[in-house]
């Protein structure tokens, strides 16, 4: 037996122990798997491996297709690199350095979690992750805009004689085991959030001391909330205002962790409504309680020295135009189908000459010039870190596999083939960030692992946490069409494993399940089986991401800050077929 841990881009990053067949279990000595594995990693043979490379839809052998690459390179004056996150390892960074000598564009921000990260930093400097301990301790958790029982399974324990409170558009399995679910209108979480401040203010109930000793900008946060008026605010969010008084003095008198999830932030606002969020939960002191906290996507890796840095021109992820460059290297991204605004994105493949660098003959590969097979997780040495939890884990190879290429390999092929010095040994890479970790009796964890990270103070400027005063939101809520939601799916991350391409509608459409219909947006349109949901509120529809046909919707726009893709940022029309 081995031991090595899970690769693919989510909270849990799951211990494993693979046996002499390669077959994949839950490592039950370790404090967040605990034996189990989610559906995803349990089925994570059923779908094929690339054995070898294409060139134009003709195999050819690996080094022929590096041969290939080379001519293109040497030829091209535009260079994308654009990396995704089908691996999460930090070895797959390896071929950054590769591409910045070679004077390549990359990419900044991500089609993920980008302006929410923004959001917690601009508050607290830093984000750090909320330990699972906290969360073990407290008694209220609020689930906002997260859907945990697909995405990040093994906190459910965790959960276990809590009072449970979901904010969401959608019934999720957990609204539906929660004691109280607001089931707000798209695109309201940050009014609900000052609605929620403003019942604390008016009863005094802030954490005065918390303010006094940690906090700056609390006067102009208290303009800010209060700038929204309460009948005419409670009435876009959608949902009782007794309920939300409730909420409010749940929030004053227990133990609170609040979940946020990617949901909240798919917006042009989308930095504004964590930071919103994020600034309620610091009204209450939530940052120096024990078992109180908020929590989105920490970084593990925060504070350590990265070996794969590189300072290089970048533009936003979402908005990338394929056309305007010579040569595109696509590694570990889907984005066929993961971009926003499909249609664009092929348009600008086809006139550009696109390499794939990945594991599965997907909608990506197919359409590629030239496709170099990735090795596996097994197949490899590498690194891994979390958003969710406080562990590092090793991941030595432990397959060999003489079809395919690691990022590692590549790098080091392609340093030699342009004469570039300065590779260290992929030993010597782990290893750097190995030594910056330190060791319990469990495993590897960061440094700047803490109990209750903020207890000390802040990581800004001031050292104090910055409340939010502004916003910068001109959407037109009253236009007319459906609120586009792209929720996770349960036996899918993003495009890879089983996907569900349903169009998801409420009963209020007067569709029934296996009706055509064409859905269209200011942007693009495409045409959808329907499923009827009880799940979802009226005015909303619902895809799950990955879905093949969803970012035909889609805007090629970023956040306000240009970090993060606003997939939800439209209203959708349907058409019967």
């Amino acid at each position: 037996m081995k031991k090595t841990a899970c690769p693919l881009d989510c909270y849990d990053a799951c211990k494993i122990v693979v046996d002499e067949s390669m077959k994949l279990k839950g490592d039950k000595e370790h404090p967040i798997t605990n034996g189990y594995l989610c559906y995803k990693l349990n089925h994570y043979f059923d779908y094929p491996q690339l054995n070898c490379a294409y060139y134009r839809g003709k195999k050819i052998s690996i080094n022929k297709a590096l041969d290939i690459l080379e001519e293109k390179i040497r030829d091209s004056q535009k260079i994308l690199h654009f990396r995704g996150s089908g691996n999460v390892g930090k070895m797959q960074a390896v071929t950054d350095l590769f591409f910045a000598k070679v004077g390549a564009t990359f990419t900044s921000g991500s089609l993920c979690d980008a302006a929410g990260q923004l959001g917690i930093r601009e508050g607290r400097g830093k984000n750090l992750i909320l330990p699972l301990s906290q969360i073990k301790k407290s008694e209220l958790v609020i689930i906002w805009g997260r859907n945990v029982t697909s995405t990040n399974p093994h906190i459910l324990p965790y959960l276990n004689g809590k009072t449970i409170v979901v904010i969401d558009p959608v019934k999720t399995e957990i609204a539906k085991r929660a004691s109280m679910h607001l089931q707000i209108r798209p695109r309201t979480d940050l009014e609900l959030a000052c609605m929620l401040a403003r019942f604390i203010y008016m009863q005094n109930s802030e954490d005065e001391e918390f303010i006094e000793n940690y906090c700056e900008n609390y006067d102009y946060f208290v303009d800010f909330i209060r700038s929204y008026r309460m009948t005419t605010t409670t009435q876009k969010i959608g949902v009782d205002i007794l309920d939300i008084a409730t909420l409010a003095e749940l929030m004053q008198d227990m133990k609170t962790v609040i979940l946020v999830g990617n949901g909240v932030q798919k917006y042009s606002h989308g930095t504004e409504v964590v930071r919103m969020i994020d600034s309620l939960g610091a009204m209450l002191g939530f940052h120096a309680k024990e078992g109180c906290g908020v929590s989105f996507l920490g970084d593990t890796s925060v504070n350590l020295k990265n070996p794969f840095e590189v300072d290089v021109n970048r533009i936003p992820k979402a908005e990338v135009d394929f056309s305007k460059f010579d040569l595109v290297f696509i590694q570990a991204s889907n984005l066929a189908v993961t971009m926003p605004n499909t249609k664009r994105v092929l348009d600008g493949l086809s006139k550009t000459f696109s390499v794939v660098f990945g594991l599965y003959e997907d909608e990506t590969a197919k359409i590629a010039d030239l496709v170099i097979p990735a090795k596996n997780f097994l197949q490899k040495s590498d690194i891994r870190f979390s958003y969710g939890h406080e562990y590092v884990e090793l991941m030595p190879k432990l397959q060999e596999n003489v079809n395919a290429i690691s990022e590692y390999e590549f790098t080091k092929e392609m340093f030699n083939r342009f004469g570039f010095e300065g590779l260290k040994s992929e030993e010597e890479y782990i290893e750097e960030f190995k030594k910056q970790l330190v060791k319990d009796e469990v495993g590897y964890k960061v440094p700047i692992f803490k109990e209750m990270p903020y207890k000390d103070g802040f990581f800004t400027k001031s050292k104090r946490f910055c409340f939010i005063d502004d916003v910068e939101d001109e959407f037109d809520m009253e236009k007319d069409g459906f609120f586009f939601i792209t929720a996770k799916c349960k036996t899918s991350i993003n495009s890879q494993f089983k996907r569900d391409n349903f169009l998801y509608v409420p009963i209020s459409a007067n569709l029934k399940d296996g009706d055509k219909v064409l859905a269209y947006s200011d942007y693009g349109e495409a045409e959808f089986e329907i499923r009827v949901s009880e799940k979802l509120r009226d005015g909303t529809i619902l895809v799950y991401s990955g879905n093949e046909r969803a970012n035909y919707l889609t805007p090629p726009k970023s956040d306000n800050y240009g970090n993060g893709a606003i997939f939800q940022e439209i209203k959708v029309k349907l058409k019967k077929g």
